[in-house]
């Protein structure tokens, strides 16, 4: 009976709540209200209270106090870091072997199976169009370029002339057009000029394995494949270059864009060159163009 009386106590009795001004005791507002609202009142104001403080808990503030939150932070940037430290450690060894790789081909020596797929999988992993200082030139590019530049050839003597024991071989033309300079070494002319049409694929004359492909101020992109039997075929002022230094390319595989780069350009063609032990060589000797 007591637990009845007070129940009805709660839910029947009314409280009047007034509320005055203090000058002149005028009532400003007035309700009436029971315990049992009261109780509610507050029983729904300490679950939002809750309610938020877990919210907030698990979003914003979680970083300040959570110790799992932190650790699990922590946790993935060391996972990130060791996954950057893998990715940089097989790419430093892949850089390495395609570099003993050049070496190798440009010392004449035989380069391993492994060696070359190295090469070829660092080629499909980079390949893309090429802006301009893109590529470094590393010490063995240097080195080619030097010898081309340097070598001390005398072009007014036909001895000095290199003489090639491959006159039977079959070389895929790098692209077909007319040749509007031709081969003149005593006038530093080195090769032959091949003007096509706009955005030509330029391809491979043979079987090889890219050592040069650069950008220099005066010729553009220039790519540089070394073949068998220490033949060297350079093509120059291409608008993009598809492959990359020690790429493995195969015979009329498209290697690069025609284009109109470099000072000495002056429109739209190849610039094709044949080097044999270090001495140029007329590519119409080899080469059909038209």
């Amino acid at each position: 009976m007591k637990i009845q009386r007070k129940l009805k106590d709660w839910i029947k009795t009314k409280f009047l709540f007034v509320i005055r001004k203090e000058d002149d005791f005028s009532v400003i507002t007035s309700f009436s209200i029971t315990k049992i609202r009261v109780a509610l009142i507050l029983v729904l104001f300490f679950l939002c209270a809750f309610g938020f403080s877990l919210l907030m808990s698990r979003t914003f503030l979680r970083s300040w106090y959570d110790p799992e939150f932190v650790e699990s932070e922590n946790i993935t940037k060391i996972l990130a870091l060791s996954e950057a430290i893998d990715s940089l450690t097989v790419e430093v060894s892949q850089r390495d072997a395609y570099l003993k790789n050049i070496q190798g081909i440009i010392s004449g020596e035989n380069i391993s199976e492994e060696q070359q797929e190295i090469s070829r999988r660092e080629g499909l992993t980079n390949r893309g169009n090429v802006q301009e200082g893109n590529y470094q030139e590393s010490q063995a590019t240097k080195a080619i370029i030097e010898e081309f530049k340097s070598a001390p050839l005398d072009f007014s003597n036909p001895k000095t002339m290199a003489s090639a024991p491959f006159t039977d071989t079959y070389f895929f033309s790098p692209i077909k057009g007319v040749v509007t300079a031709v081969f003149q070494p005593e006038k530093g002319h080195f090769g032959i000029d091949v003007v096509t049409k706009e955005d030509e694929p330029v391809k491979a004359i043979g079987d090889g394995t890219v050592i040069l492909a650069v950008w220099t101020l005066e010729t553009g992109f220039i790519i540089g494949i070394q073949h068998s039997n220490e033949l060297i075929s350079i093509y120059k002022h291409n608008s993009v270059i598809l492959k990359r230094m020690g790429d493995l390319v195969r015979s009329g595989e498209i290697i690069s864009i025609v284009g109109d780069t470099g000072e000495l350009s002056s429109g739209h063609h190849l610039h094709f060159e044949l080097w044999y032990k270090g001495k140029p060589l007329n590519p119409q000797h080899f080469i059909t163009f038209d």
